[in-house]
């Protein structure tokens, strides 16, 4: 087993290829290394000269990348961060153009394929999403998950993708899906800074890596320093991979294979690449590449210098081990080339690097150019015949002058325009009027879409299929209903897999996997440890490569631990690629009316607001839970399914369809008519608000009570809406802080479908208190919505309105 340290350059393996060949191919490395090193320094220029907005670049890291790429194959998986524009172009992932164009925001997909123009410079991303929102053949490409910007951030949907490796390999029964892997052959590739590897989210992914035995090899880019701050104050020892010793994999043990080398030493990187990824592939190792010894010529990125914080030591050092620098002297030194032909080839590589940076701008700046010129020729028409002529001609001058318009400037200058002449009627003013509706149409479709896939296979399209019962249908445990369906999709659907704490040998805390782990094995529901962050990256991962992934969360207070992951990454993949990737992971978890500080958890707001792109599902019992899981599982977008804690052992009819039937999505249901208020729930409240309906009937209220049964979306009918039209008094009850998920209801009622032209009373929130539930019955009924307290609420906004017939019960 290979040891911890650093890997000497020894002889290049080259037995295969003769000189001229072997030339040809180093040759070929370094031109692709300058002209990235090139692209980095123009690209800083471009940003401090205003054309761009800002630059982050991967000077320094050019040779480590080239030889990474030498690895790659396809059908593999790039789970990186910022720095990897080499790779990128050495594998064909990226290219010049695209570089730029993304630098520049181009929202054109076409352009800059990665974004659309929506993540800024070095976000890269391949789409393996065709244009219909189908599957491409990924066994065929090189891939690329969705980059982020939080630096640890990639690392837990890295395990995933390497997961789904292992799953492909070890469960013959999803071999028919040849278009995602063959035989698990593949590596998923992760990159990340020294710096970064003292978050959390790279230690926990780690350690399940090492127990889980996945084909992962991540390399860690060394250059000593996280921004300003040098090794001695992030990293134990100053080296990463010295303290990670204990993963390294011996005899009879899981663990890491550990590899070491320099960043500029080409040949001793080459070799550790090729040795260190075909072990990964072949024996479904993970390793790590500790490349060490690196620089970062430009600083961080272009918000600052780093020679504030680096030493004149340092930067010498840096200069004098410039990974290119140093290639460069080794191709010299070994007669590869001449100064002379390597001279010659920089100066090409100059210039076309030149070429691509002004035809990507060229290509965005010229249609702005035309279509300033078209609007800015329309408001100069409408100033020959309004009363504003001079106004207009200045908004004209202003917009002609403008240095790099962009499109805001364009639909700036006309929405002023509209303003000015609001009191004027023209054929040229309606003209402009026009114009700005289609064009505010186009930019939302640039910049406002794709939170979620849309696809043919959307969830929201699933047809409805209703629950079905026998005559004498059998009264059983909640529990019982989501395992019969469980127990029916995993037979229906190979691709579908579940895994979480406790979720496989005891079945769930709760017992909705009961005995599926023996039926199904533990391939296919599997326990895992306590790393909530790394089980979201796992589901995103296993989801992005064809799977159907049931990512648990044991109770929804822990789903806090995994919130980076699921508001940076998951929830805006769709959105950041503008509909080229998605990953239909669904979390279960459960929460909601439990005792206690730390397992009573219902905070929606947080949610509702940092969660933007998961569908969110709060079934009120099983059943309808049950009906969420098979609509979902038909669909092809993330979801986030909350069952009642309190739920598991009431009694709910079993369906006999139990694996079959579907709840739509944003569709809202009347659980009970009435005049008198409407009365909005979810969840485990919605059961206290159902026992409080004949309570108020016997004081003479008719209550309507609606259930939204999944917050995003939100009521897409408009029932609470009509309802309103109907009551005209609005509560809303949840478990909530106040003005959290409550506030969220009330905006979508109120504001969203109209609701308060219908209103006749003020609006209220039945919430729980400010602060966390305490233990206890009585520390409940005192925190938070208690039957008597939906009672008194509702009677309360009936005496406002009728105290002759209603008066003040205390």
């Amino acid at each position: 087993m290979p040891e911890t340290a650093i890997q000497v350059a020894g002889t290049f393996n080259v037995a295969d290829l003769s000189f001229d060949d072997f030339k040809k191919i180093v040759i070929n490395d370094y031109r692709i290394g300058y002209e990235s090193r090139q692209a980095s320094i123009l690209g800083r220029r471009e940003v401090l000269t205003g054309k761009a907005k800002f630059g982050i670049f991967g000077d320094g890291k050019e040779v480590a990348q080239l030889a990474m790429a030498k690895a790659f194959r396809n059908g593999d998986w790039r789970s990186g961060y910022y720095r990897d524009q080499t790779f990128m172009f050495a594998t064909g992932m990226s290219n010049l153009r695209e570089f730029f164009a993304q630098l520049y925001a181009n929202p054109d997909i076409e352009k800059e394929p990665a974004s659309g123009g929506r993540q800024m410079n070095c976000h890269y991303a391949t789409r393996f999403l065709d244009t219909d929102g189908n599957w491409i053949n990924q066994v065929e490409t090189k891939n690329c998950a969705s980059d982020i910007s939080t630096t640890a951030g990639a690392i837990p949907r890295l395990l995933g993708l390497a997961y789904a490796s292992k799953l492909y390999r070890q469960n013959k029964e999803l071999s028919y899906l040849d278009n995602f892997s063959v035989n698990g052959n593949e590596v998923a590739f992760g990159t990340i800074g020294n710096g970064s590897t003292s978050e959390g989210a790279f230690f926990e992914t780690f350690n399940a890596a090492g127990v889980l035995q996945v084909p992962m090899a991540i390399s860690i880019w060394d250059d000593a320093y996280a921004i300003s701050v040098p090794a001695c104050l992030q990293t134990t020892k100053e080296d990463i991979s010295e303290i990670l010793k204990g993963f390294q994999r011996e005899e009879g043990t899981n663990g890491f294979e550990i590899f070491k080398v320099r960043g500029w030493d080409y040949v001793a990187l080459c070799e550790t690449y090729e040795r260190a990824i075909s072990l990964c592939r072949e024996e479904h190792v993970p390793v790590l590449i500790h490349v060490t010894e690196m620089t970062q010529p430009q600083g961080h990125s272009t918000s600052g210098s780093h020679e504030r914080y680096k030493s004149k030591d340092r930067l010498a050092w840096e200069n004098d081990h410039d990974c290119l620098v140093k290639m460069r002297e080794w191709m010299i030194a070994t007669a590869i080339a001449t100064p002379e032909d390597l001279g010659q080839m920089e100066a090409e590589a100059k210039k076309y690097v030149r070429e691509c940076q002004r035809e990507a701008w060229n290509e965005l700046a010229d249609i702005i150019t035309v279509e300033l010129n078209e609007t800015a020729k329309d408001l100069e028409a409408l100033a020959d015949i309004s009363a504003y002529r001079d106004d207009l001609m200045e908004i004209v001058s202003e917009l002609r002058s403008s240095v790099d318009p962009g499109r805001k400037d364009i639909v700036s200058a006309t929405r002023k325009a509209l303003r000015l002449t609001v009191n004027e009627d023209s054929t040229e003013r309606r003209a402009l009027q026009v114009w700005l509706k289609d064009e505010i149409g186009k930019n939302d479709v640039r910049y406002n879409t794709k939170l979620f896939s849309n696809t043919i296979e959307s969830p929201l399209k699933v047809p409805v299929i209703n629950a079905q019962y026998e005559d004498d249908a059998r009264l059983v445990d909640g529990r019982e209903v989501l395992n019969a369906c469980f127990d029916a999709n995993f037979d229906r659907d190979k691709r579908i897999v579940a895994f979480g704490e406790d979720l496989g040998a005891i079945g769930d805390v709760n017992q909705g996997f009961a005995g599926l782990q023996n039926k199904y094995g533990d391939i296919r529901i599997t326990d895992t440890g306590i790393r909530e962050t790394s089980i979201i990256g796992q589901g995103m991962g296993i989801a992005m490569r064809g799977l159907r992934p049931i990512a648990e969360i044991q109770y929804l207070d822990y789903l806090i631990y995994a919130m980076t992951i699921i508001c940076d990454d998951l929830t805006s993949l769709s959105y950041r690629t503008m509909g080229g990737q998605k990953a239909p992971v669904i979390i279960r978890t459960r929460g909601h009316r439990l005792e206690g500080v730390w397992h009573s958890g219902s905070p929606m707001g947080m949610i509702l607001s940092a969660m933007r792109g998961l569908h969110i599902c709060v079934p009120r019992d099983m059943t309808q839970a049950a009906g969420m899981y098979n609509t979902l599982l038909r669909g092809d977008e993330p979801a986030l399914v909350i069952e009642c804690l309190n739920g598991y052992r009431l009694k709910e009819k079993l369906p006999t369809n139990v694996g079959e039937f579907t709840v739509p999505l944003g569709k809202a249901e009347i659980l009970s008519e009435g005049n008198d208020i409407t009365v909005v729930s979810y969840g485990s409240t919605l059961r206290i608000v159902m026992e409080a309906v004949p309570e108020l009937a016997k004081l003479g209220i008719n209550v309507e009570v609606i259930d939204p049964q999944t917050l995003y979306p939100f009521d897409t009918d408009n029932l609470c809406g009509a309802s309103l039209k109907k009551t005209s008094k609005l509560l809303v009850v949840d478990e909530d802080v106040p003005g959290a998920g409550s506030a969220y209801i009330m905006q979508r009622i109120l504001e969203a479908q109209g609701g308060y032209y219908a209103l006749d009373a003020q609006p209220r929130s039945l919430t729980a208190k400010e602060h966390r539930p305490p233990y206890g019955s009585d520390g409940d009924y005192f925190t938070k919505p208690s039957l008597d307290d939906v009672i008194d609420t509702v009677y309360s906004m009936m005496s406002e309105v009728n105290p002759a017939k209603f008066p003040a019960i205390y």
